[in-house]
């Protein structure tokens, strides 16, 4: 039996639909044991006996879709990943603040690779941190005391396209204590 963390793109809690108990209840509809969330930001644990991670994927996505209605994309992680990513400390001396937005973003494509240095207009506020493999997550410092927003996800989805998906720092470490 394996430990996942599934990664929900798209959720907005205030959606009635997208709630903890209803995705829970989806999770738990299709057989997976020991389901419970992470905050309201679309962070489901569970176990499973299975390891394709891609057929599950998609089992789970064609189920929220068509229970709930929820289209945005599933992405899946072993509690080994998580733990291996955080053991790997990619943010070394660093709290996520303000001027340290430290962010993990996971991409879905399984030969996915590290992407380009950003755009001028972005360097400046974002500093690529790394890439980890085997989680398949490019890891960012973000400045977000300017006064602009930083695009960094927008610039992320123009190299990898929408199926990817951004947790905080405090995020991804809250998914790893709760598997």
């Amino acid at each position: 039996m394996t430990r996942y963390a599934a990664l929900l793109r798209g959720i907005m809690p205030s959606n009635p639909n997208m709630r903890g108990e209803k995705l829970r209840g989806v999770f738990s509809g299709l057989g997976y044991e020991s389901v419970g969330s992470v905050l309201a930001s679309g962070n489901i644990v569970f176990t499973s006996s299975e390891s394709d991670t891609e057929a599950m994927e998609a089992r789970i996505q064609d189920a929220l879709r068509s229970e709930l209605g929820i289209g945005g994309g599933t992405l899946l992680r072993s509690r080994d990943q998580l733990q291996a990513l955080v053991d790997s400390d990619p943010f070394p001396g660093l709290t996520h603040g303000r001027g340290t937005y430290l962010t993990a973003t996971f991409l879905k494509d399984p030969r996915a690779v590290a992407p380009p240095e950003p755009p001028a207009e972005l360097a400046q506020l974002v500093r690529r941190a790394g890439f980890d493999e085997g989680a398949r997550a490019v890891l960012a410092v973000i400045d977000n005391t300017a006064a602009s927003t930083v695009n960094h996800m927008g610039w992320l989805e123009s190299v990898y396209g929408k199926e990817i998906t951004t947790r905080t720092w405090l995020t991804v470490q809250k998914v790893l204590a709760k598997l």
